[in-house]
């Protein structure tokens, strides 16, 4: 099933995101790993680890630190640590990141702070 995300300058566009299967909102945390399958998104504190061979988002609000291993990475939120993603990372405004990026596919928005490396292997 896909999905469409609208992004804030109110583009459309098509993402290979499944539907949202659990949510950590904006007032939890979490600290540990996390492994899932679907679309999971989080607004809330997260540290440690993520894996998963579908989509993450990090959404406005949200912090993180933590490696993370997915197909696809969408961050909205402040992000610390190592992102590994099999097919694309895109960071929307007001996106603060620090750390390593690896994957064949980066979008980075005007207004995103990215404070680190990208590494952009060939498929």
């Amino acid at each position: 099933m896909s999905a469409i995300e609208t992004t804030r300058d109110g583009k459309r566009e098509n993402t290979r995101e499944n539907q949202v299967t659990a949510i950590l909102d904006a007032g939890a945390s979490f600290e540990g790993r996390l492994s899932f399958e679907g679309t999971v998104q989080i607004g809330g504190v997260f540290k440690g680890e993520i894996f998963t061979q579908d989509t993450i988002i990090i959404n406005e609000g949200a912090k993180v630190q933590a490696q993370i291993e997915a197909d696809t990475i969408i961050i909205n939120g402040s992000v610390e640590g190592n992102l590994f993603a099999r097919s694309k990372v895109v960071m929307h405004p007001p996106t603060v990141f620090r750390g390593t990026v690896t994957t064949p596919s980066l979008r980075i928005d005007e207004g995103v702070v990215f404070e680190g490396a990208s590494y952009m292997p060939k498929n």
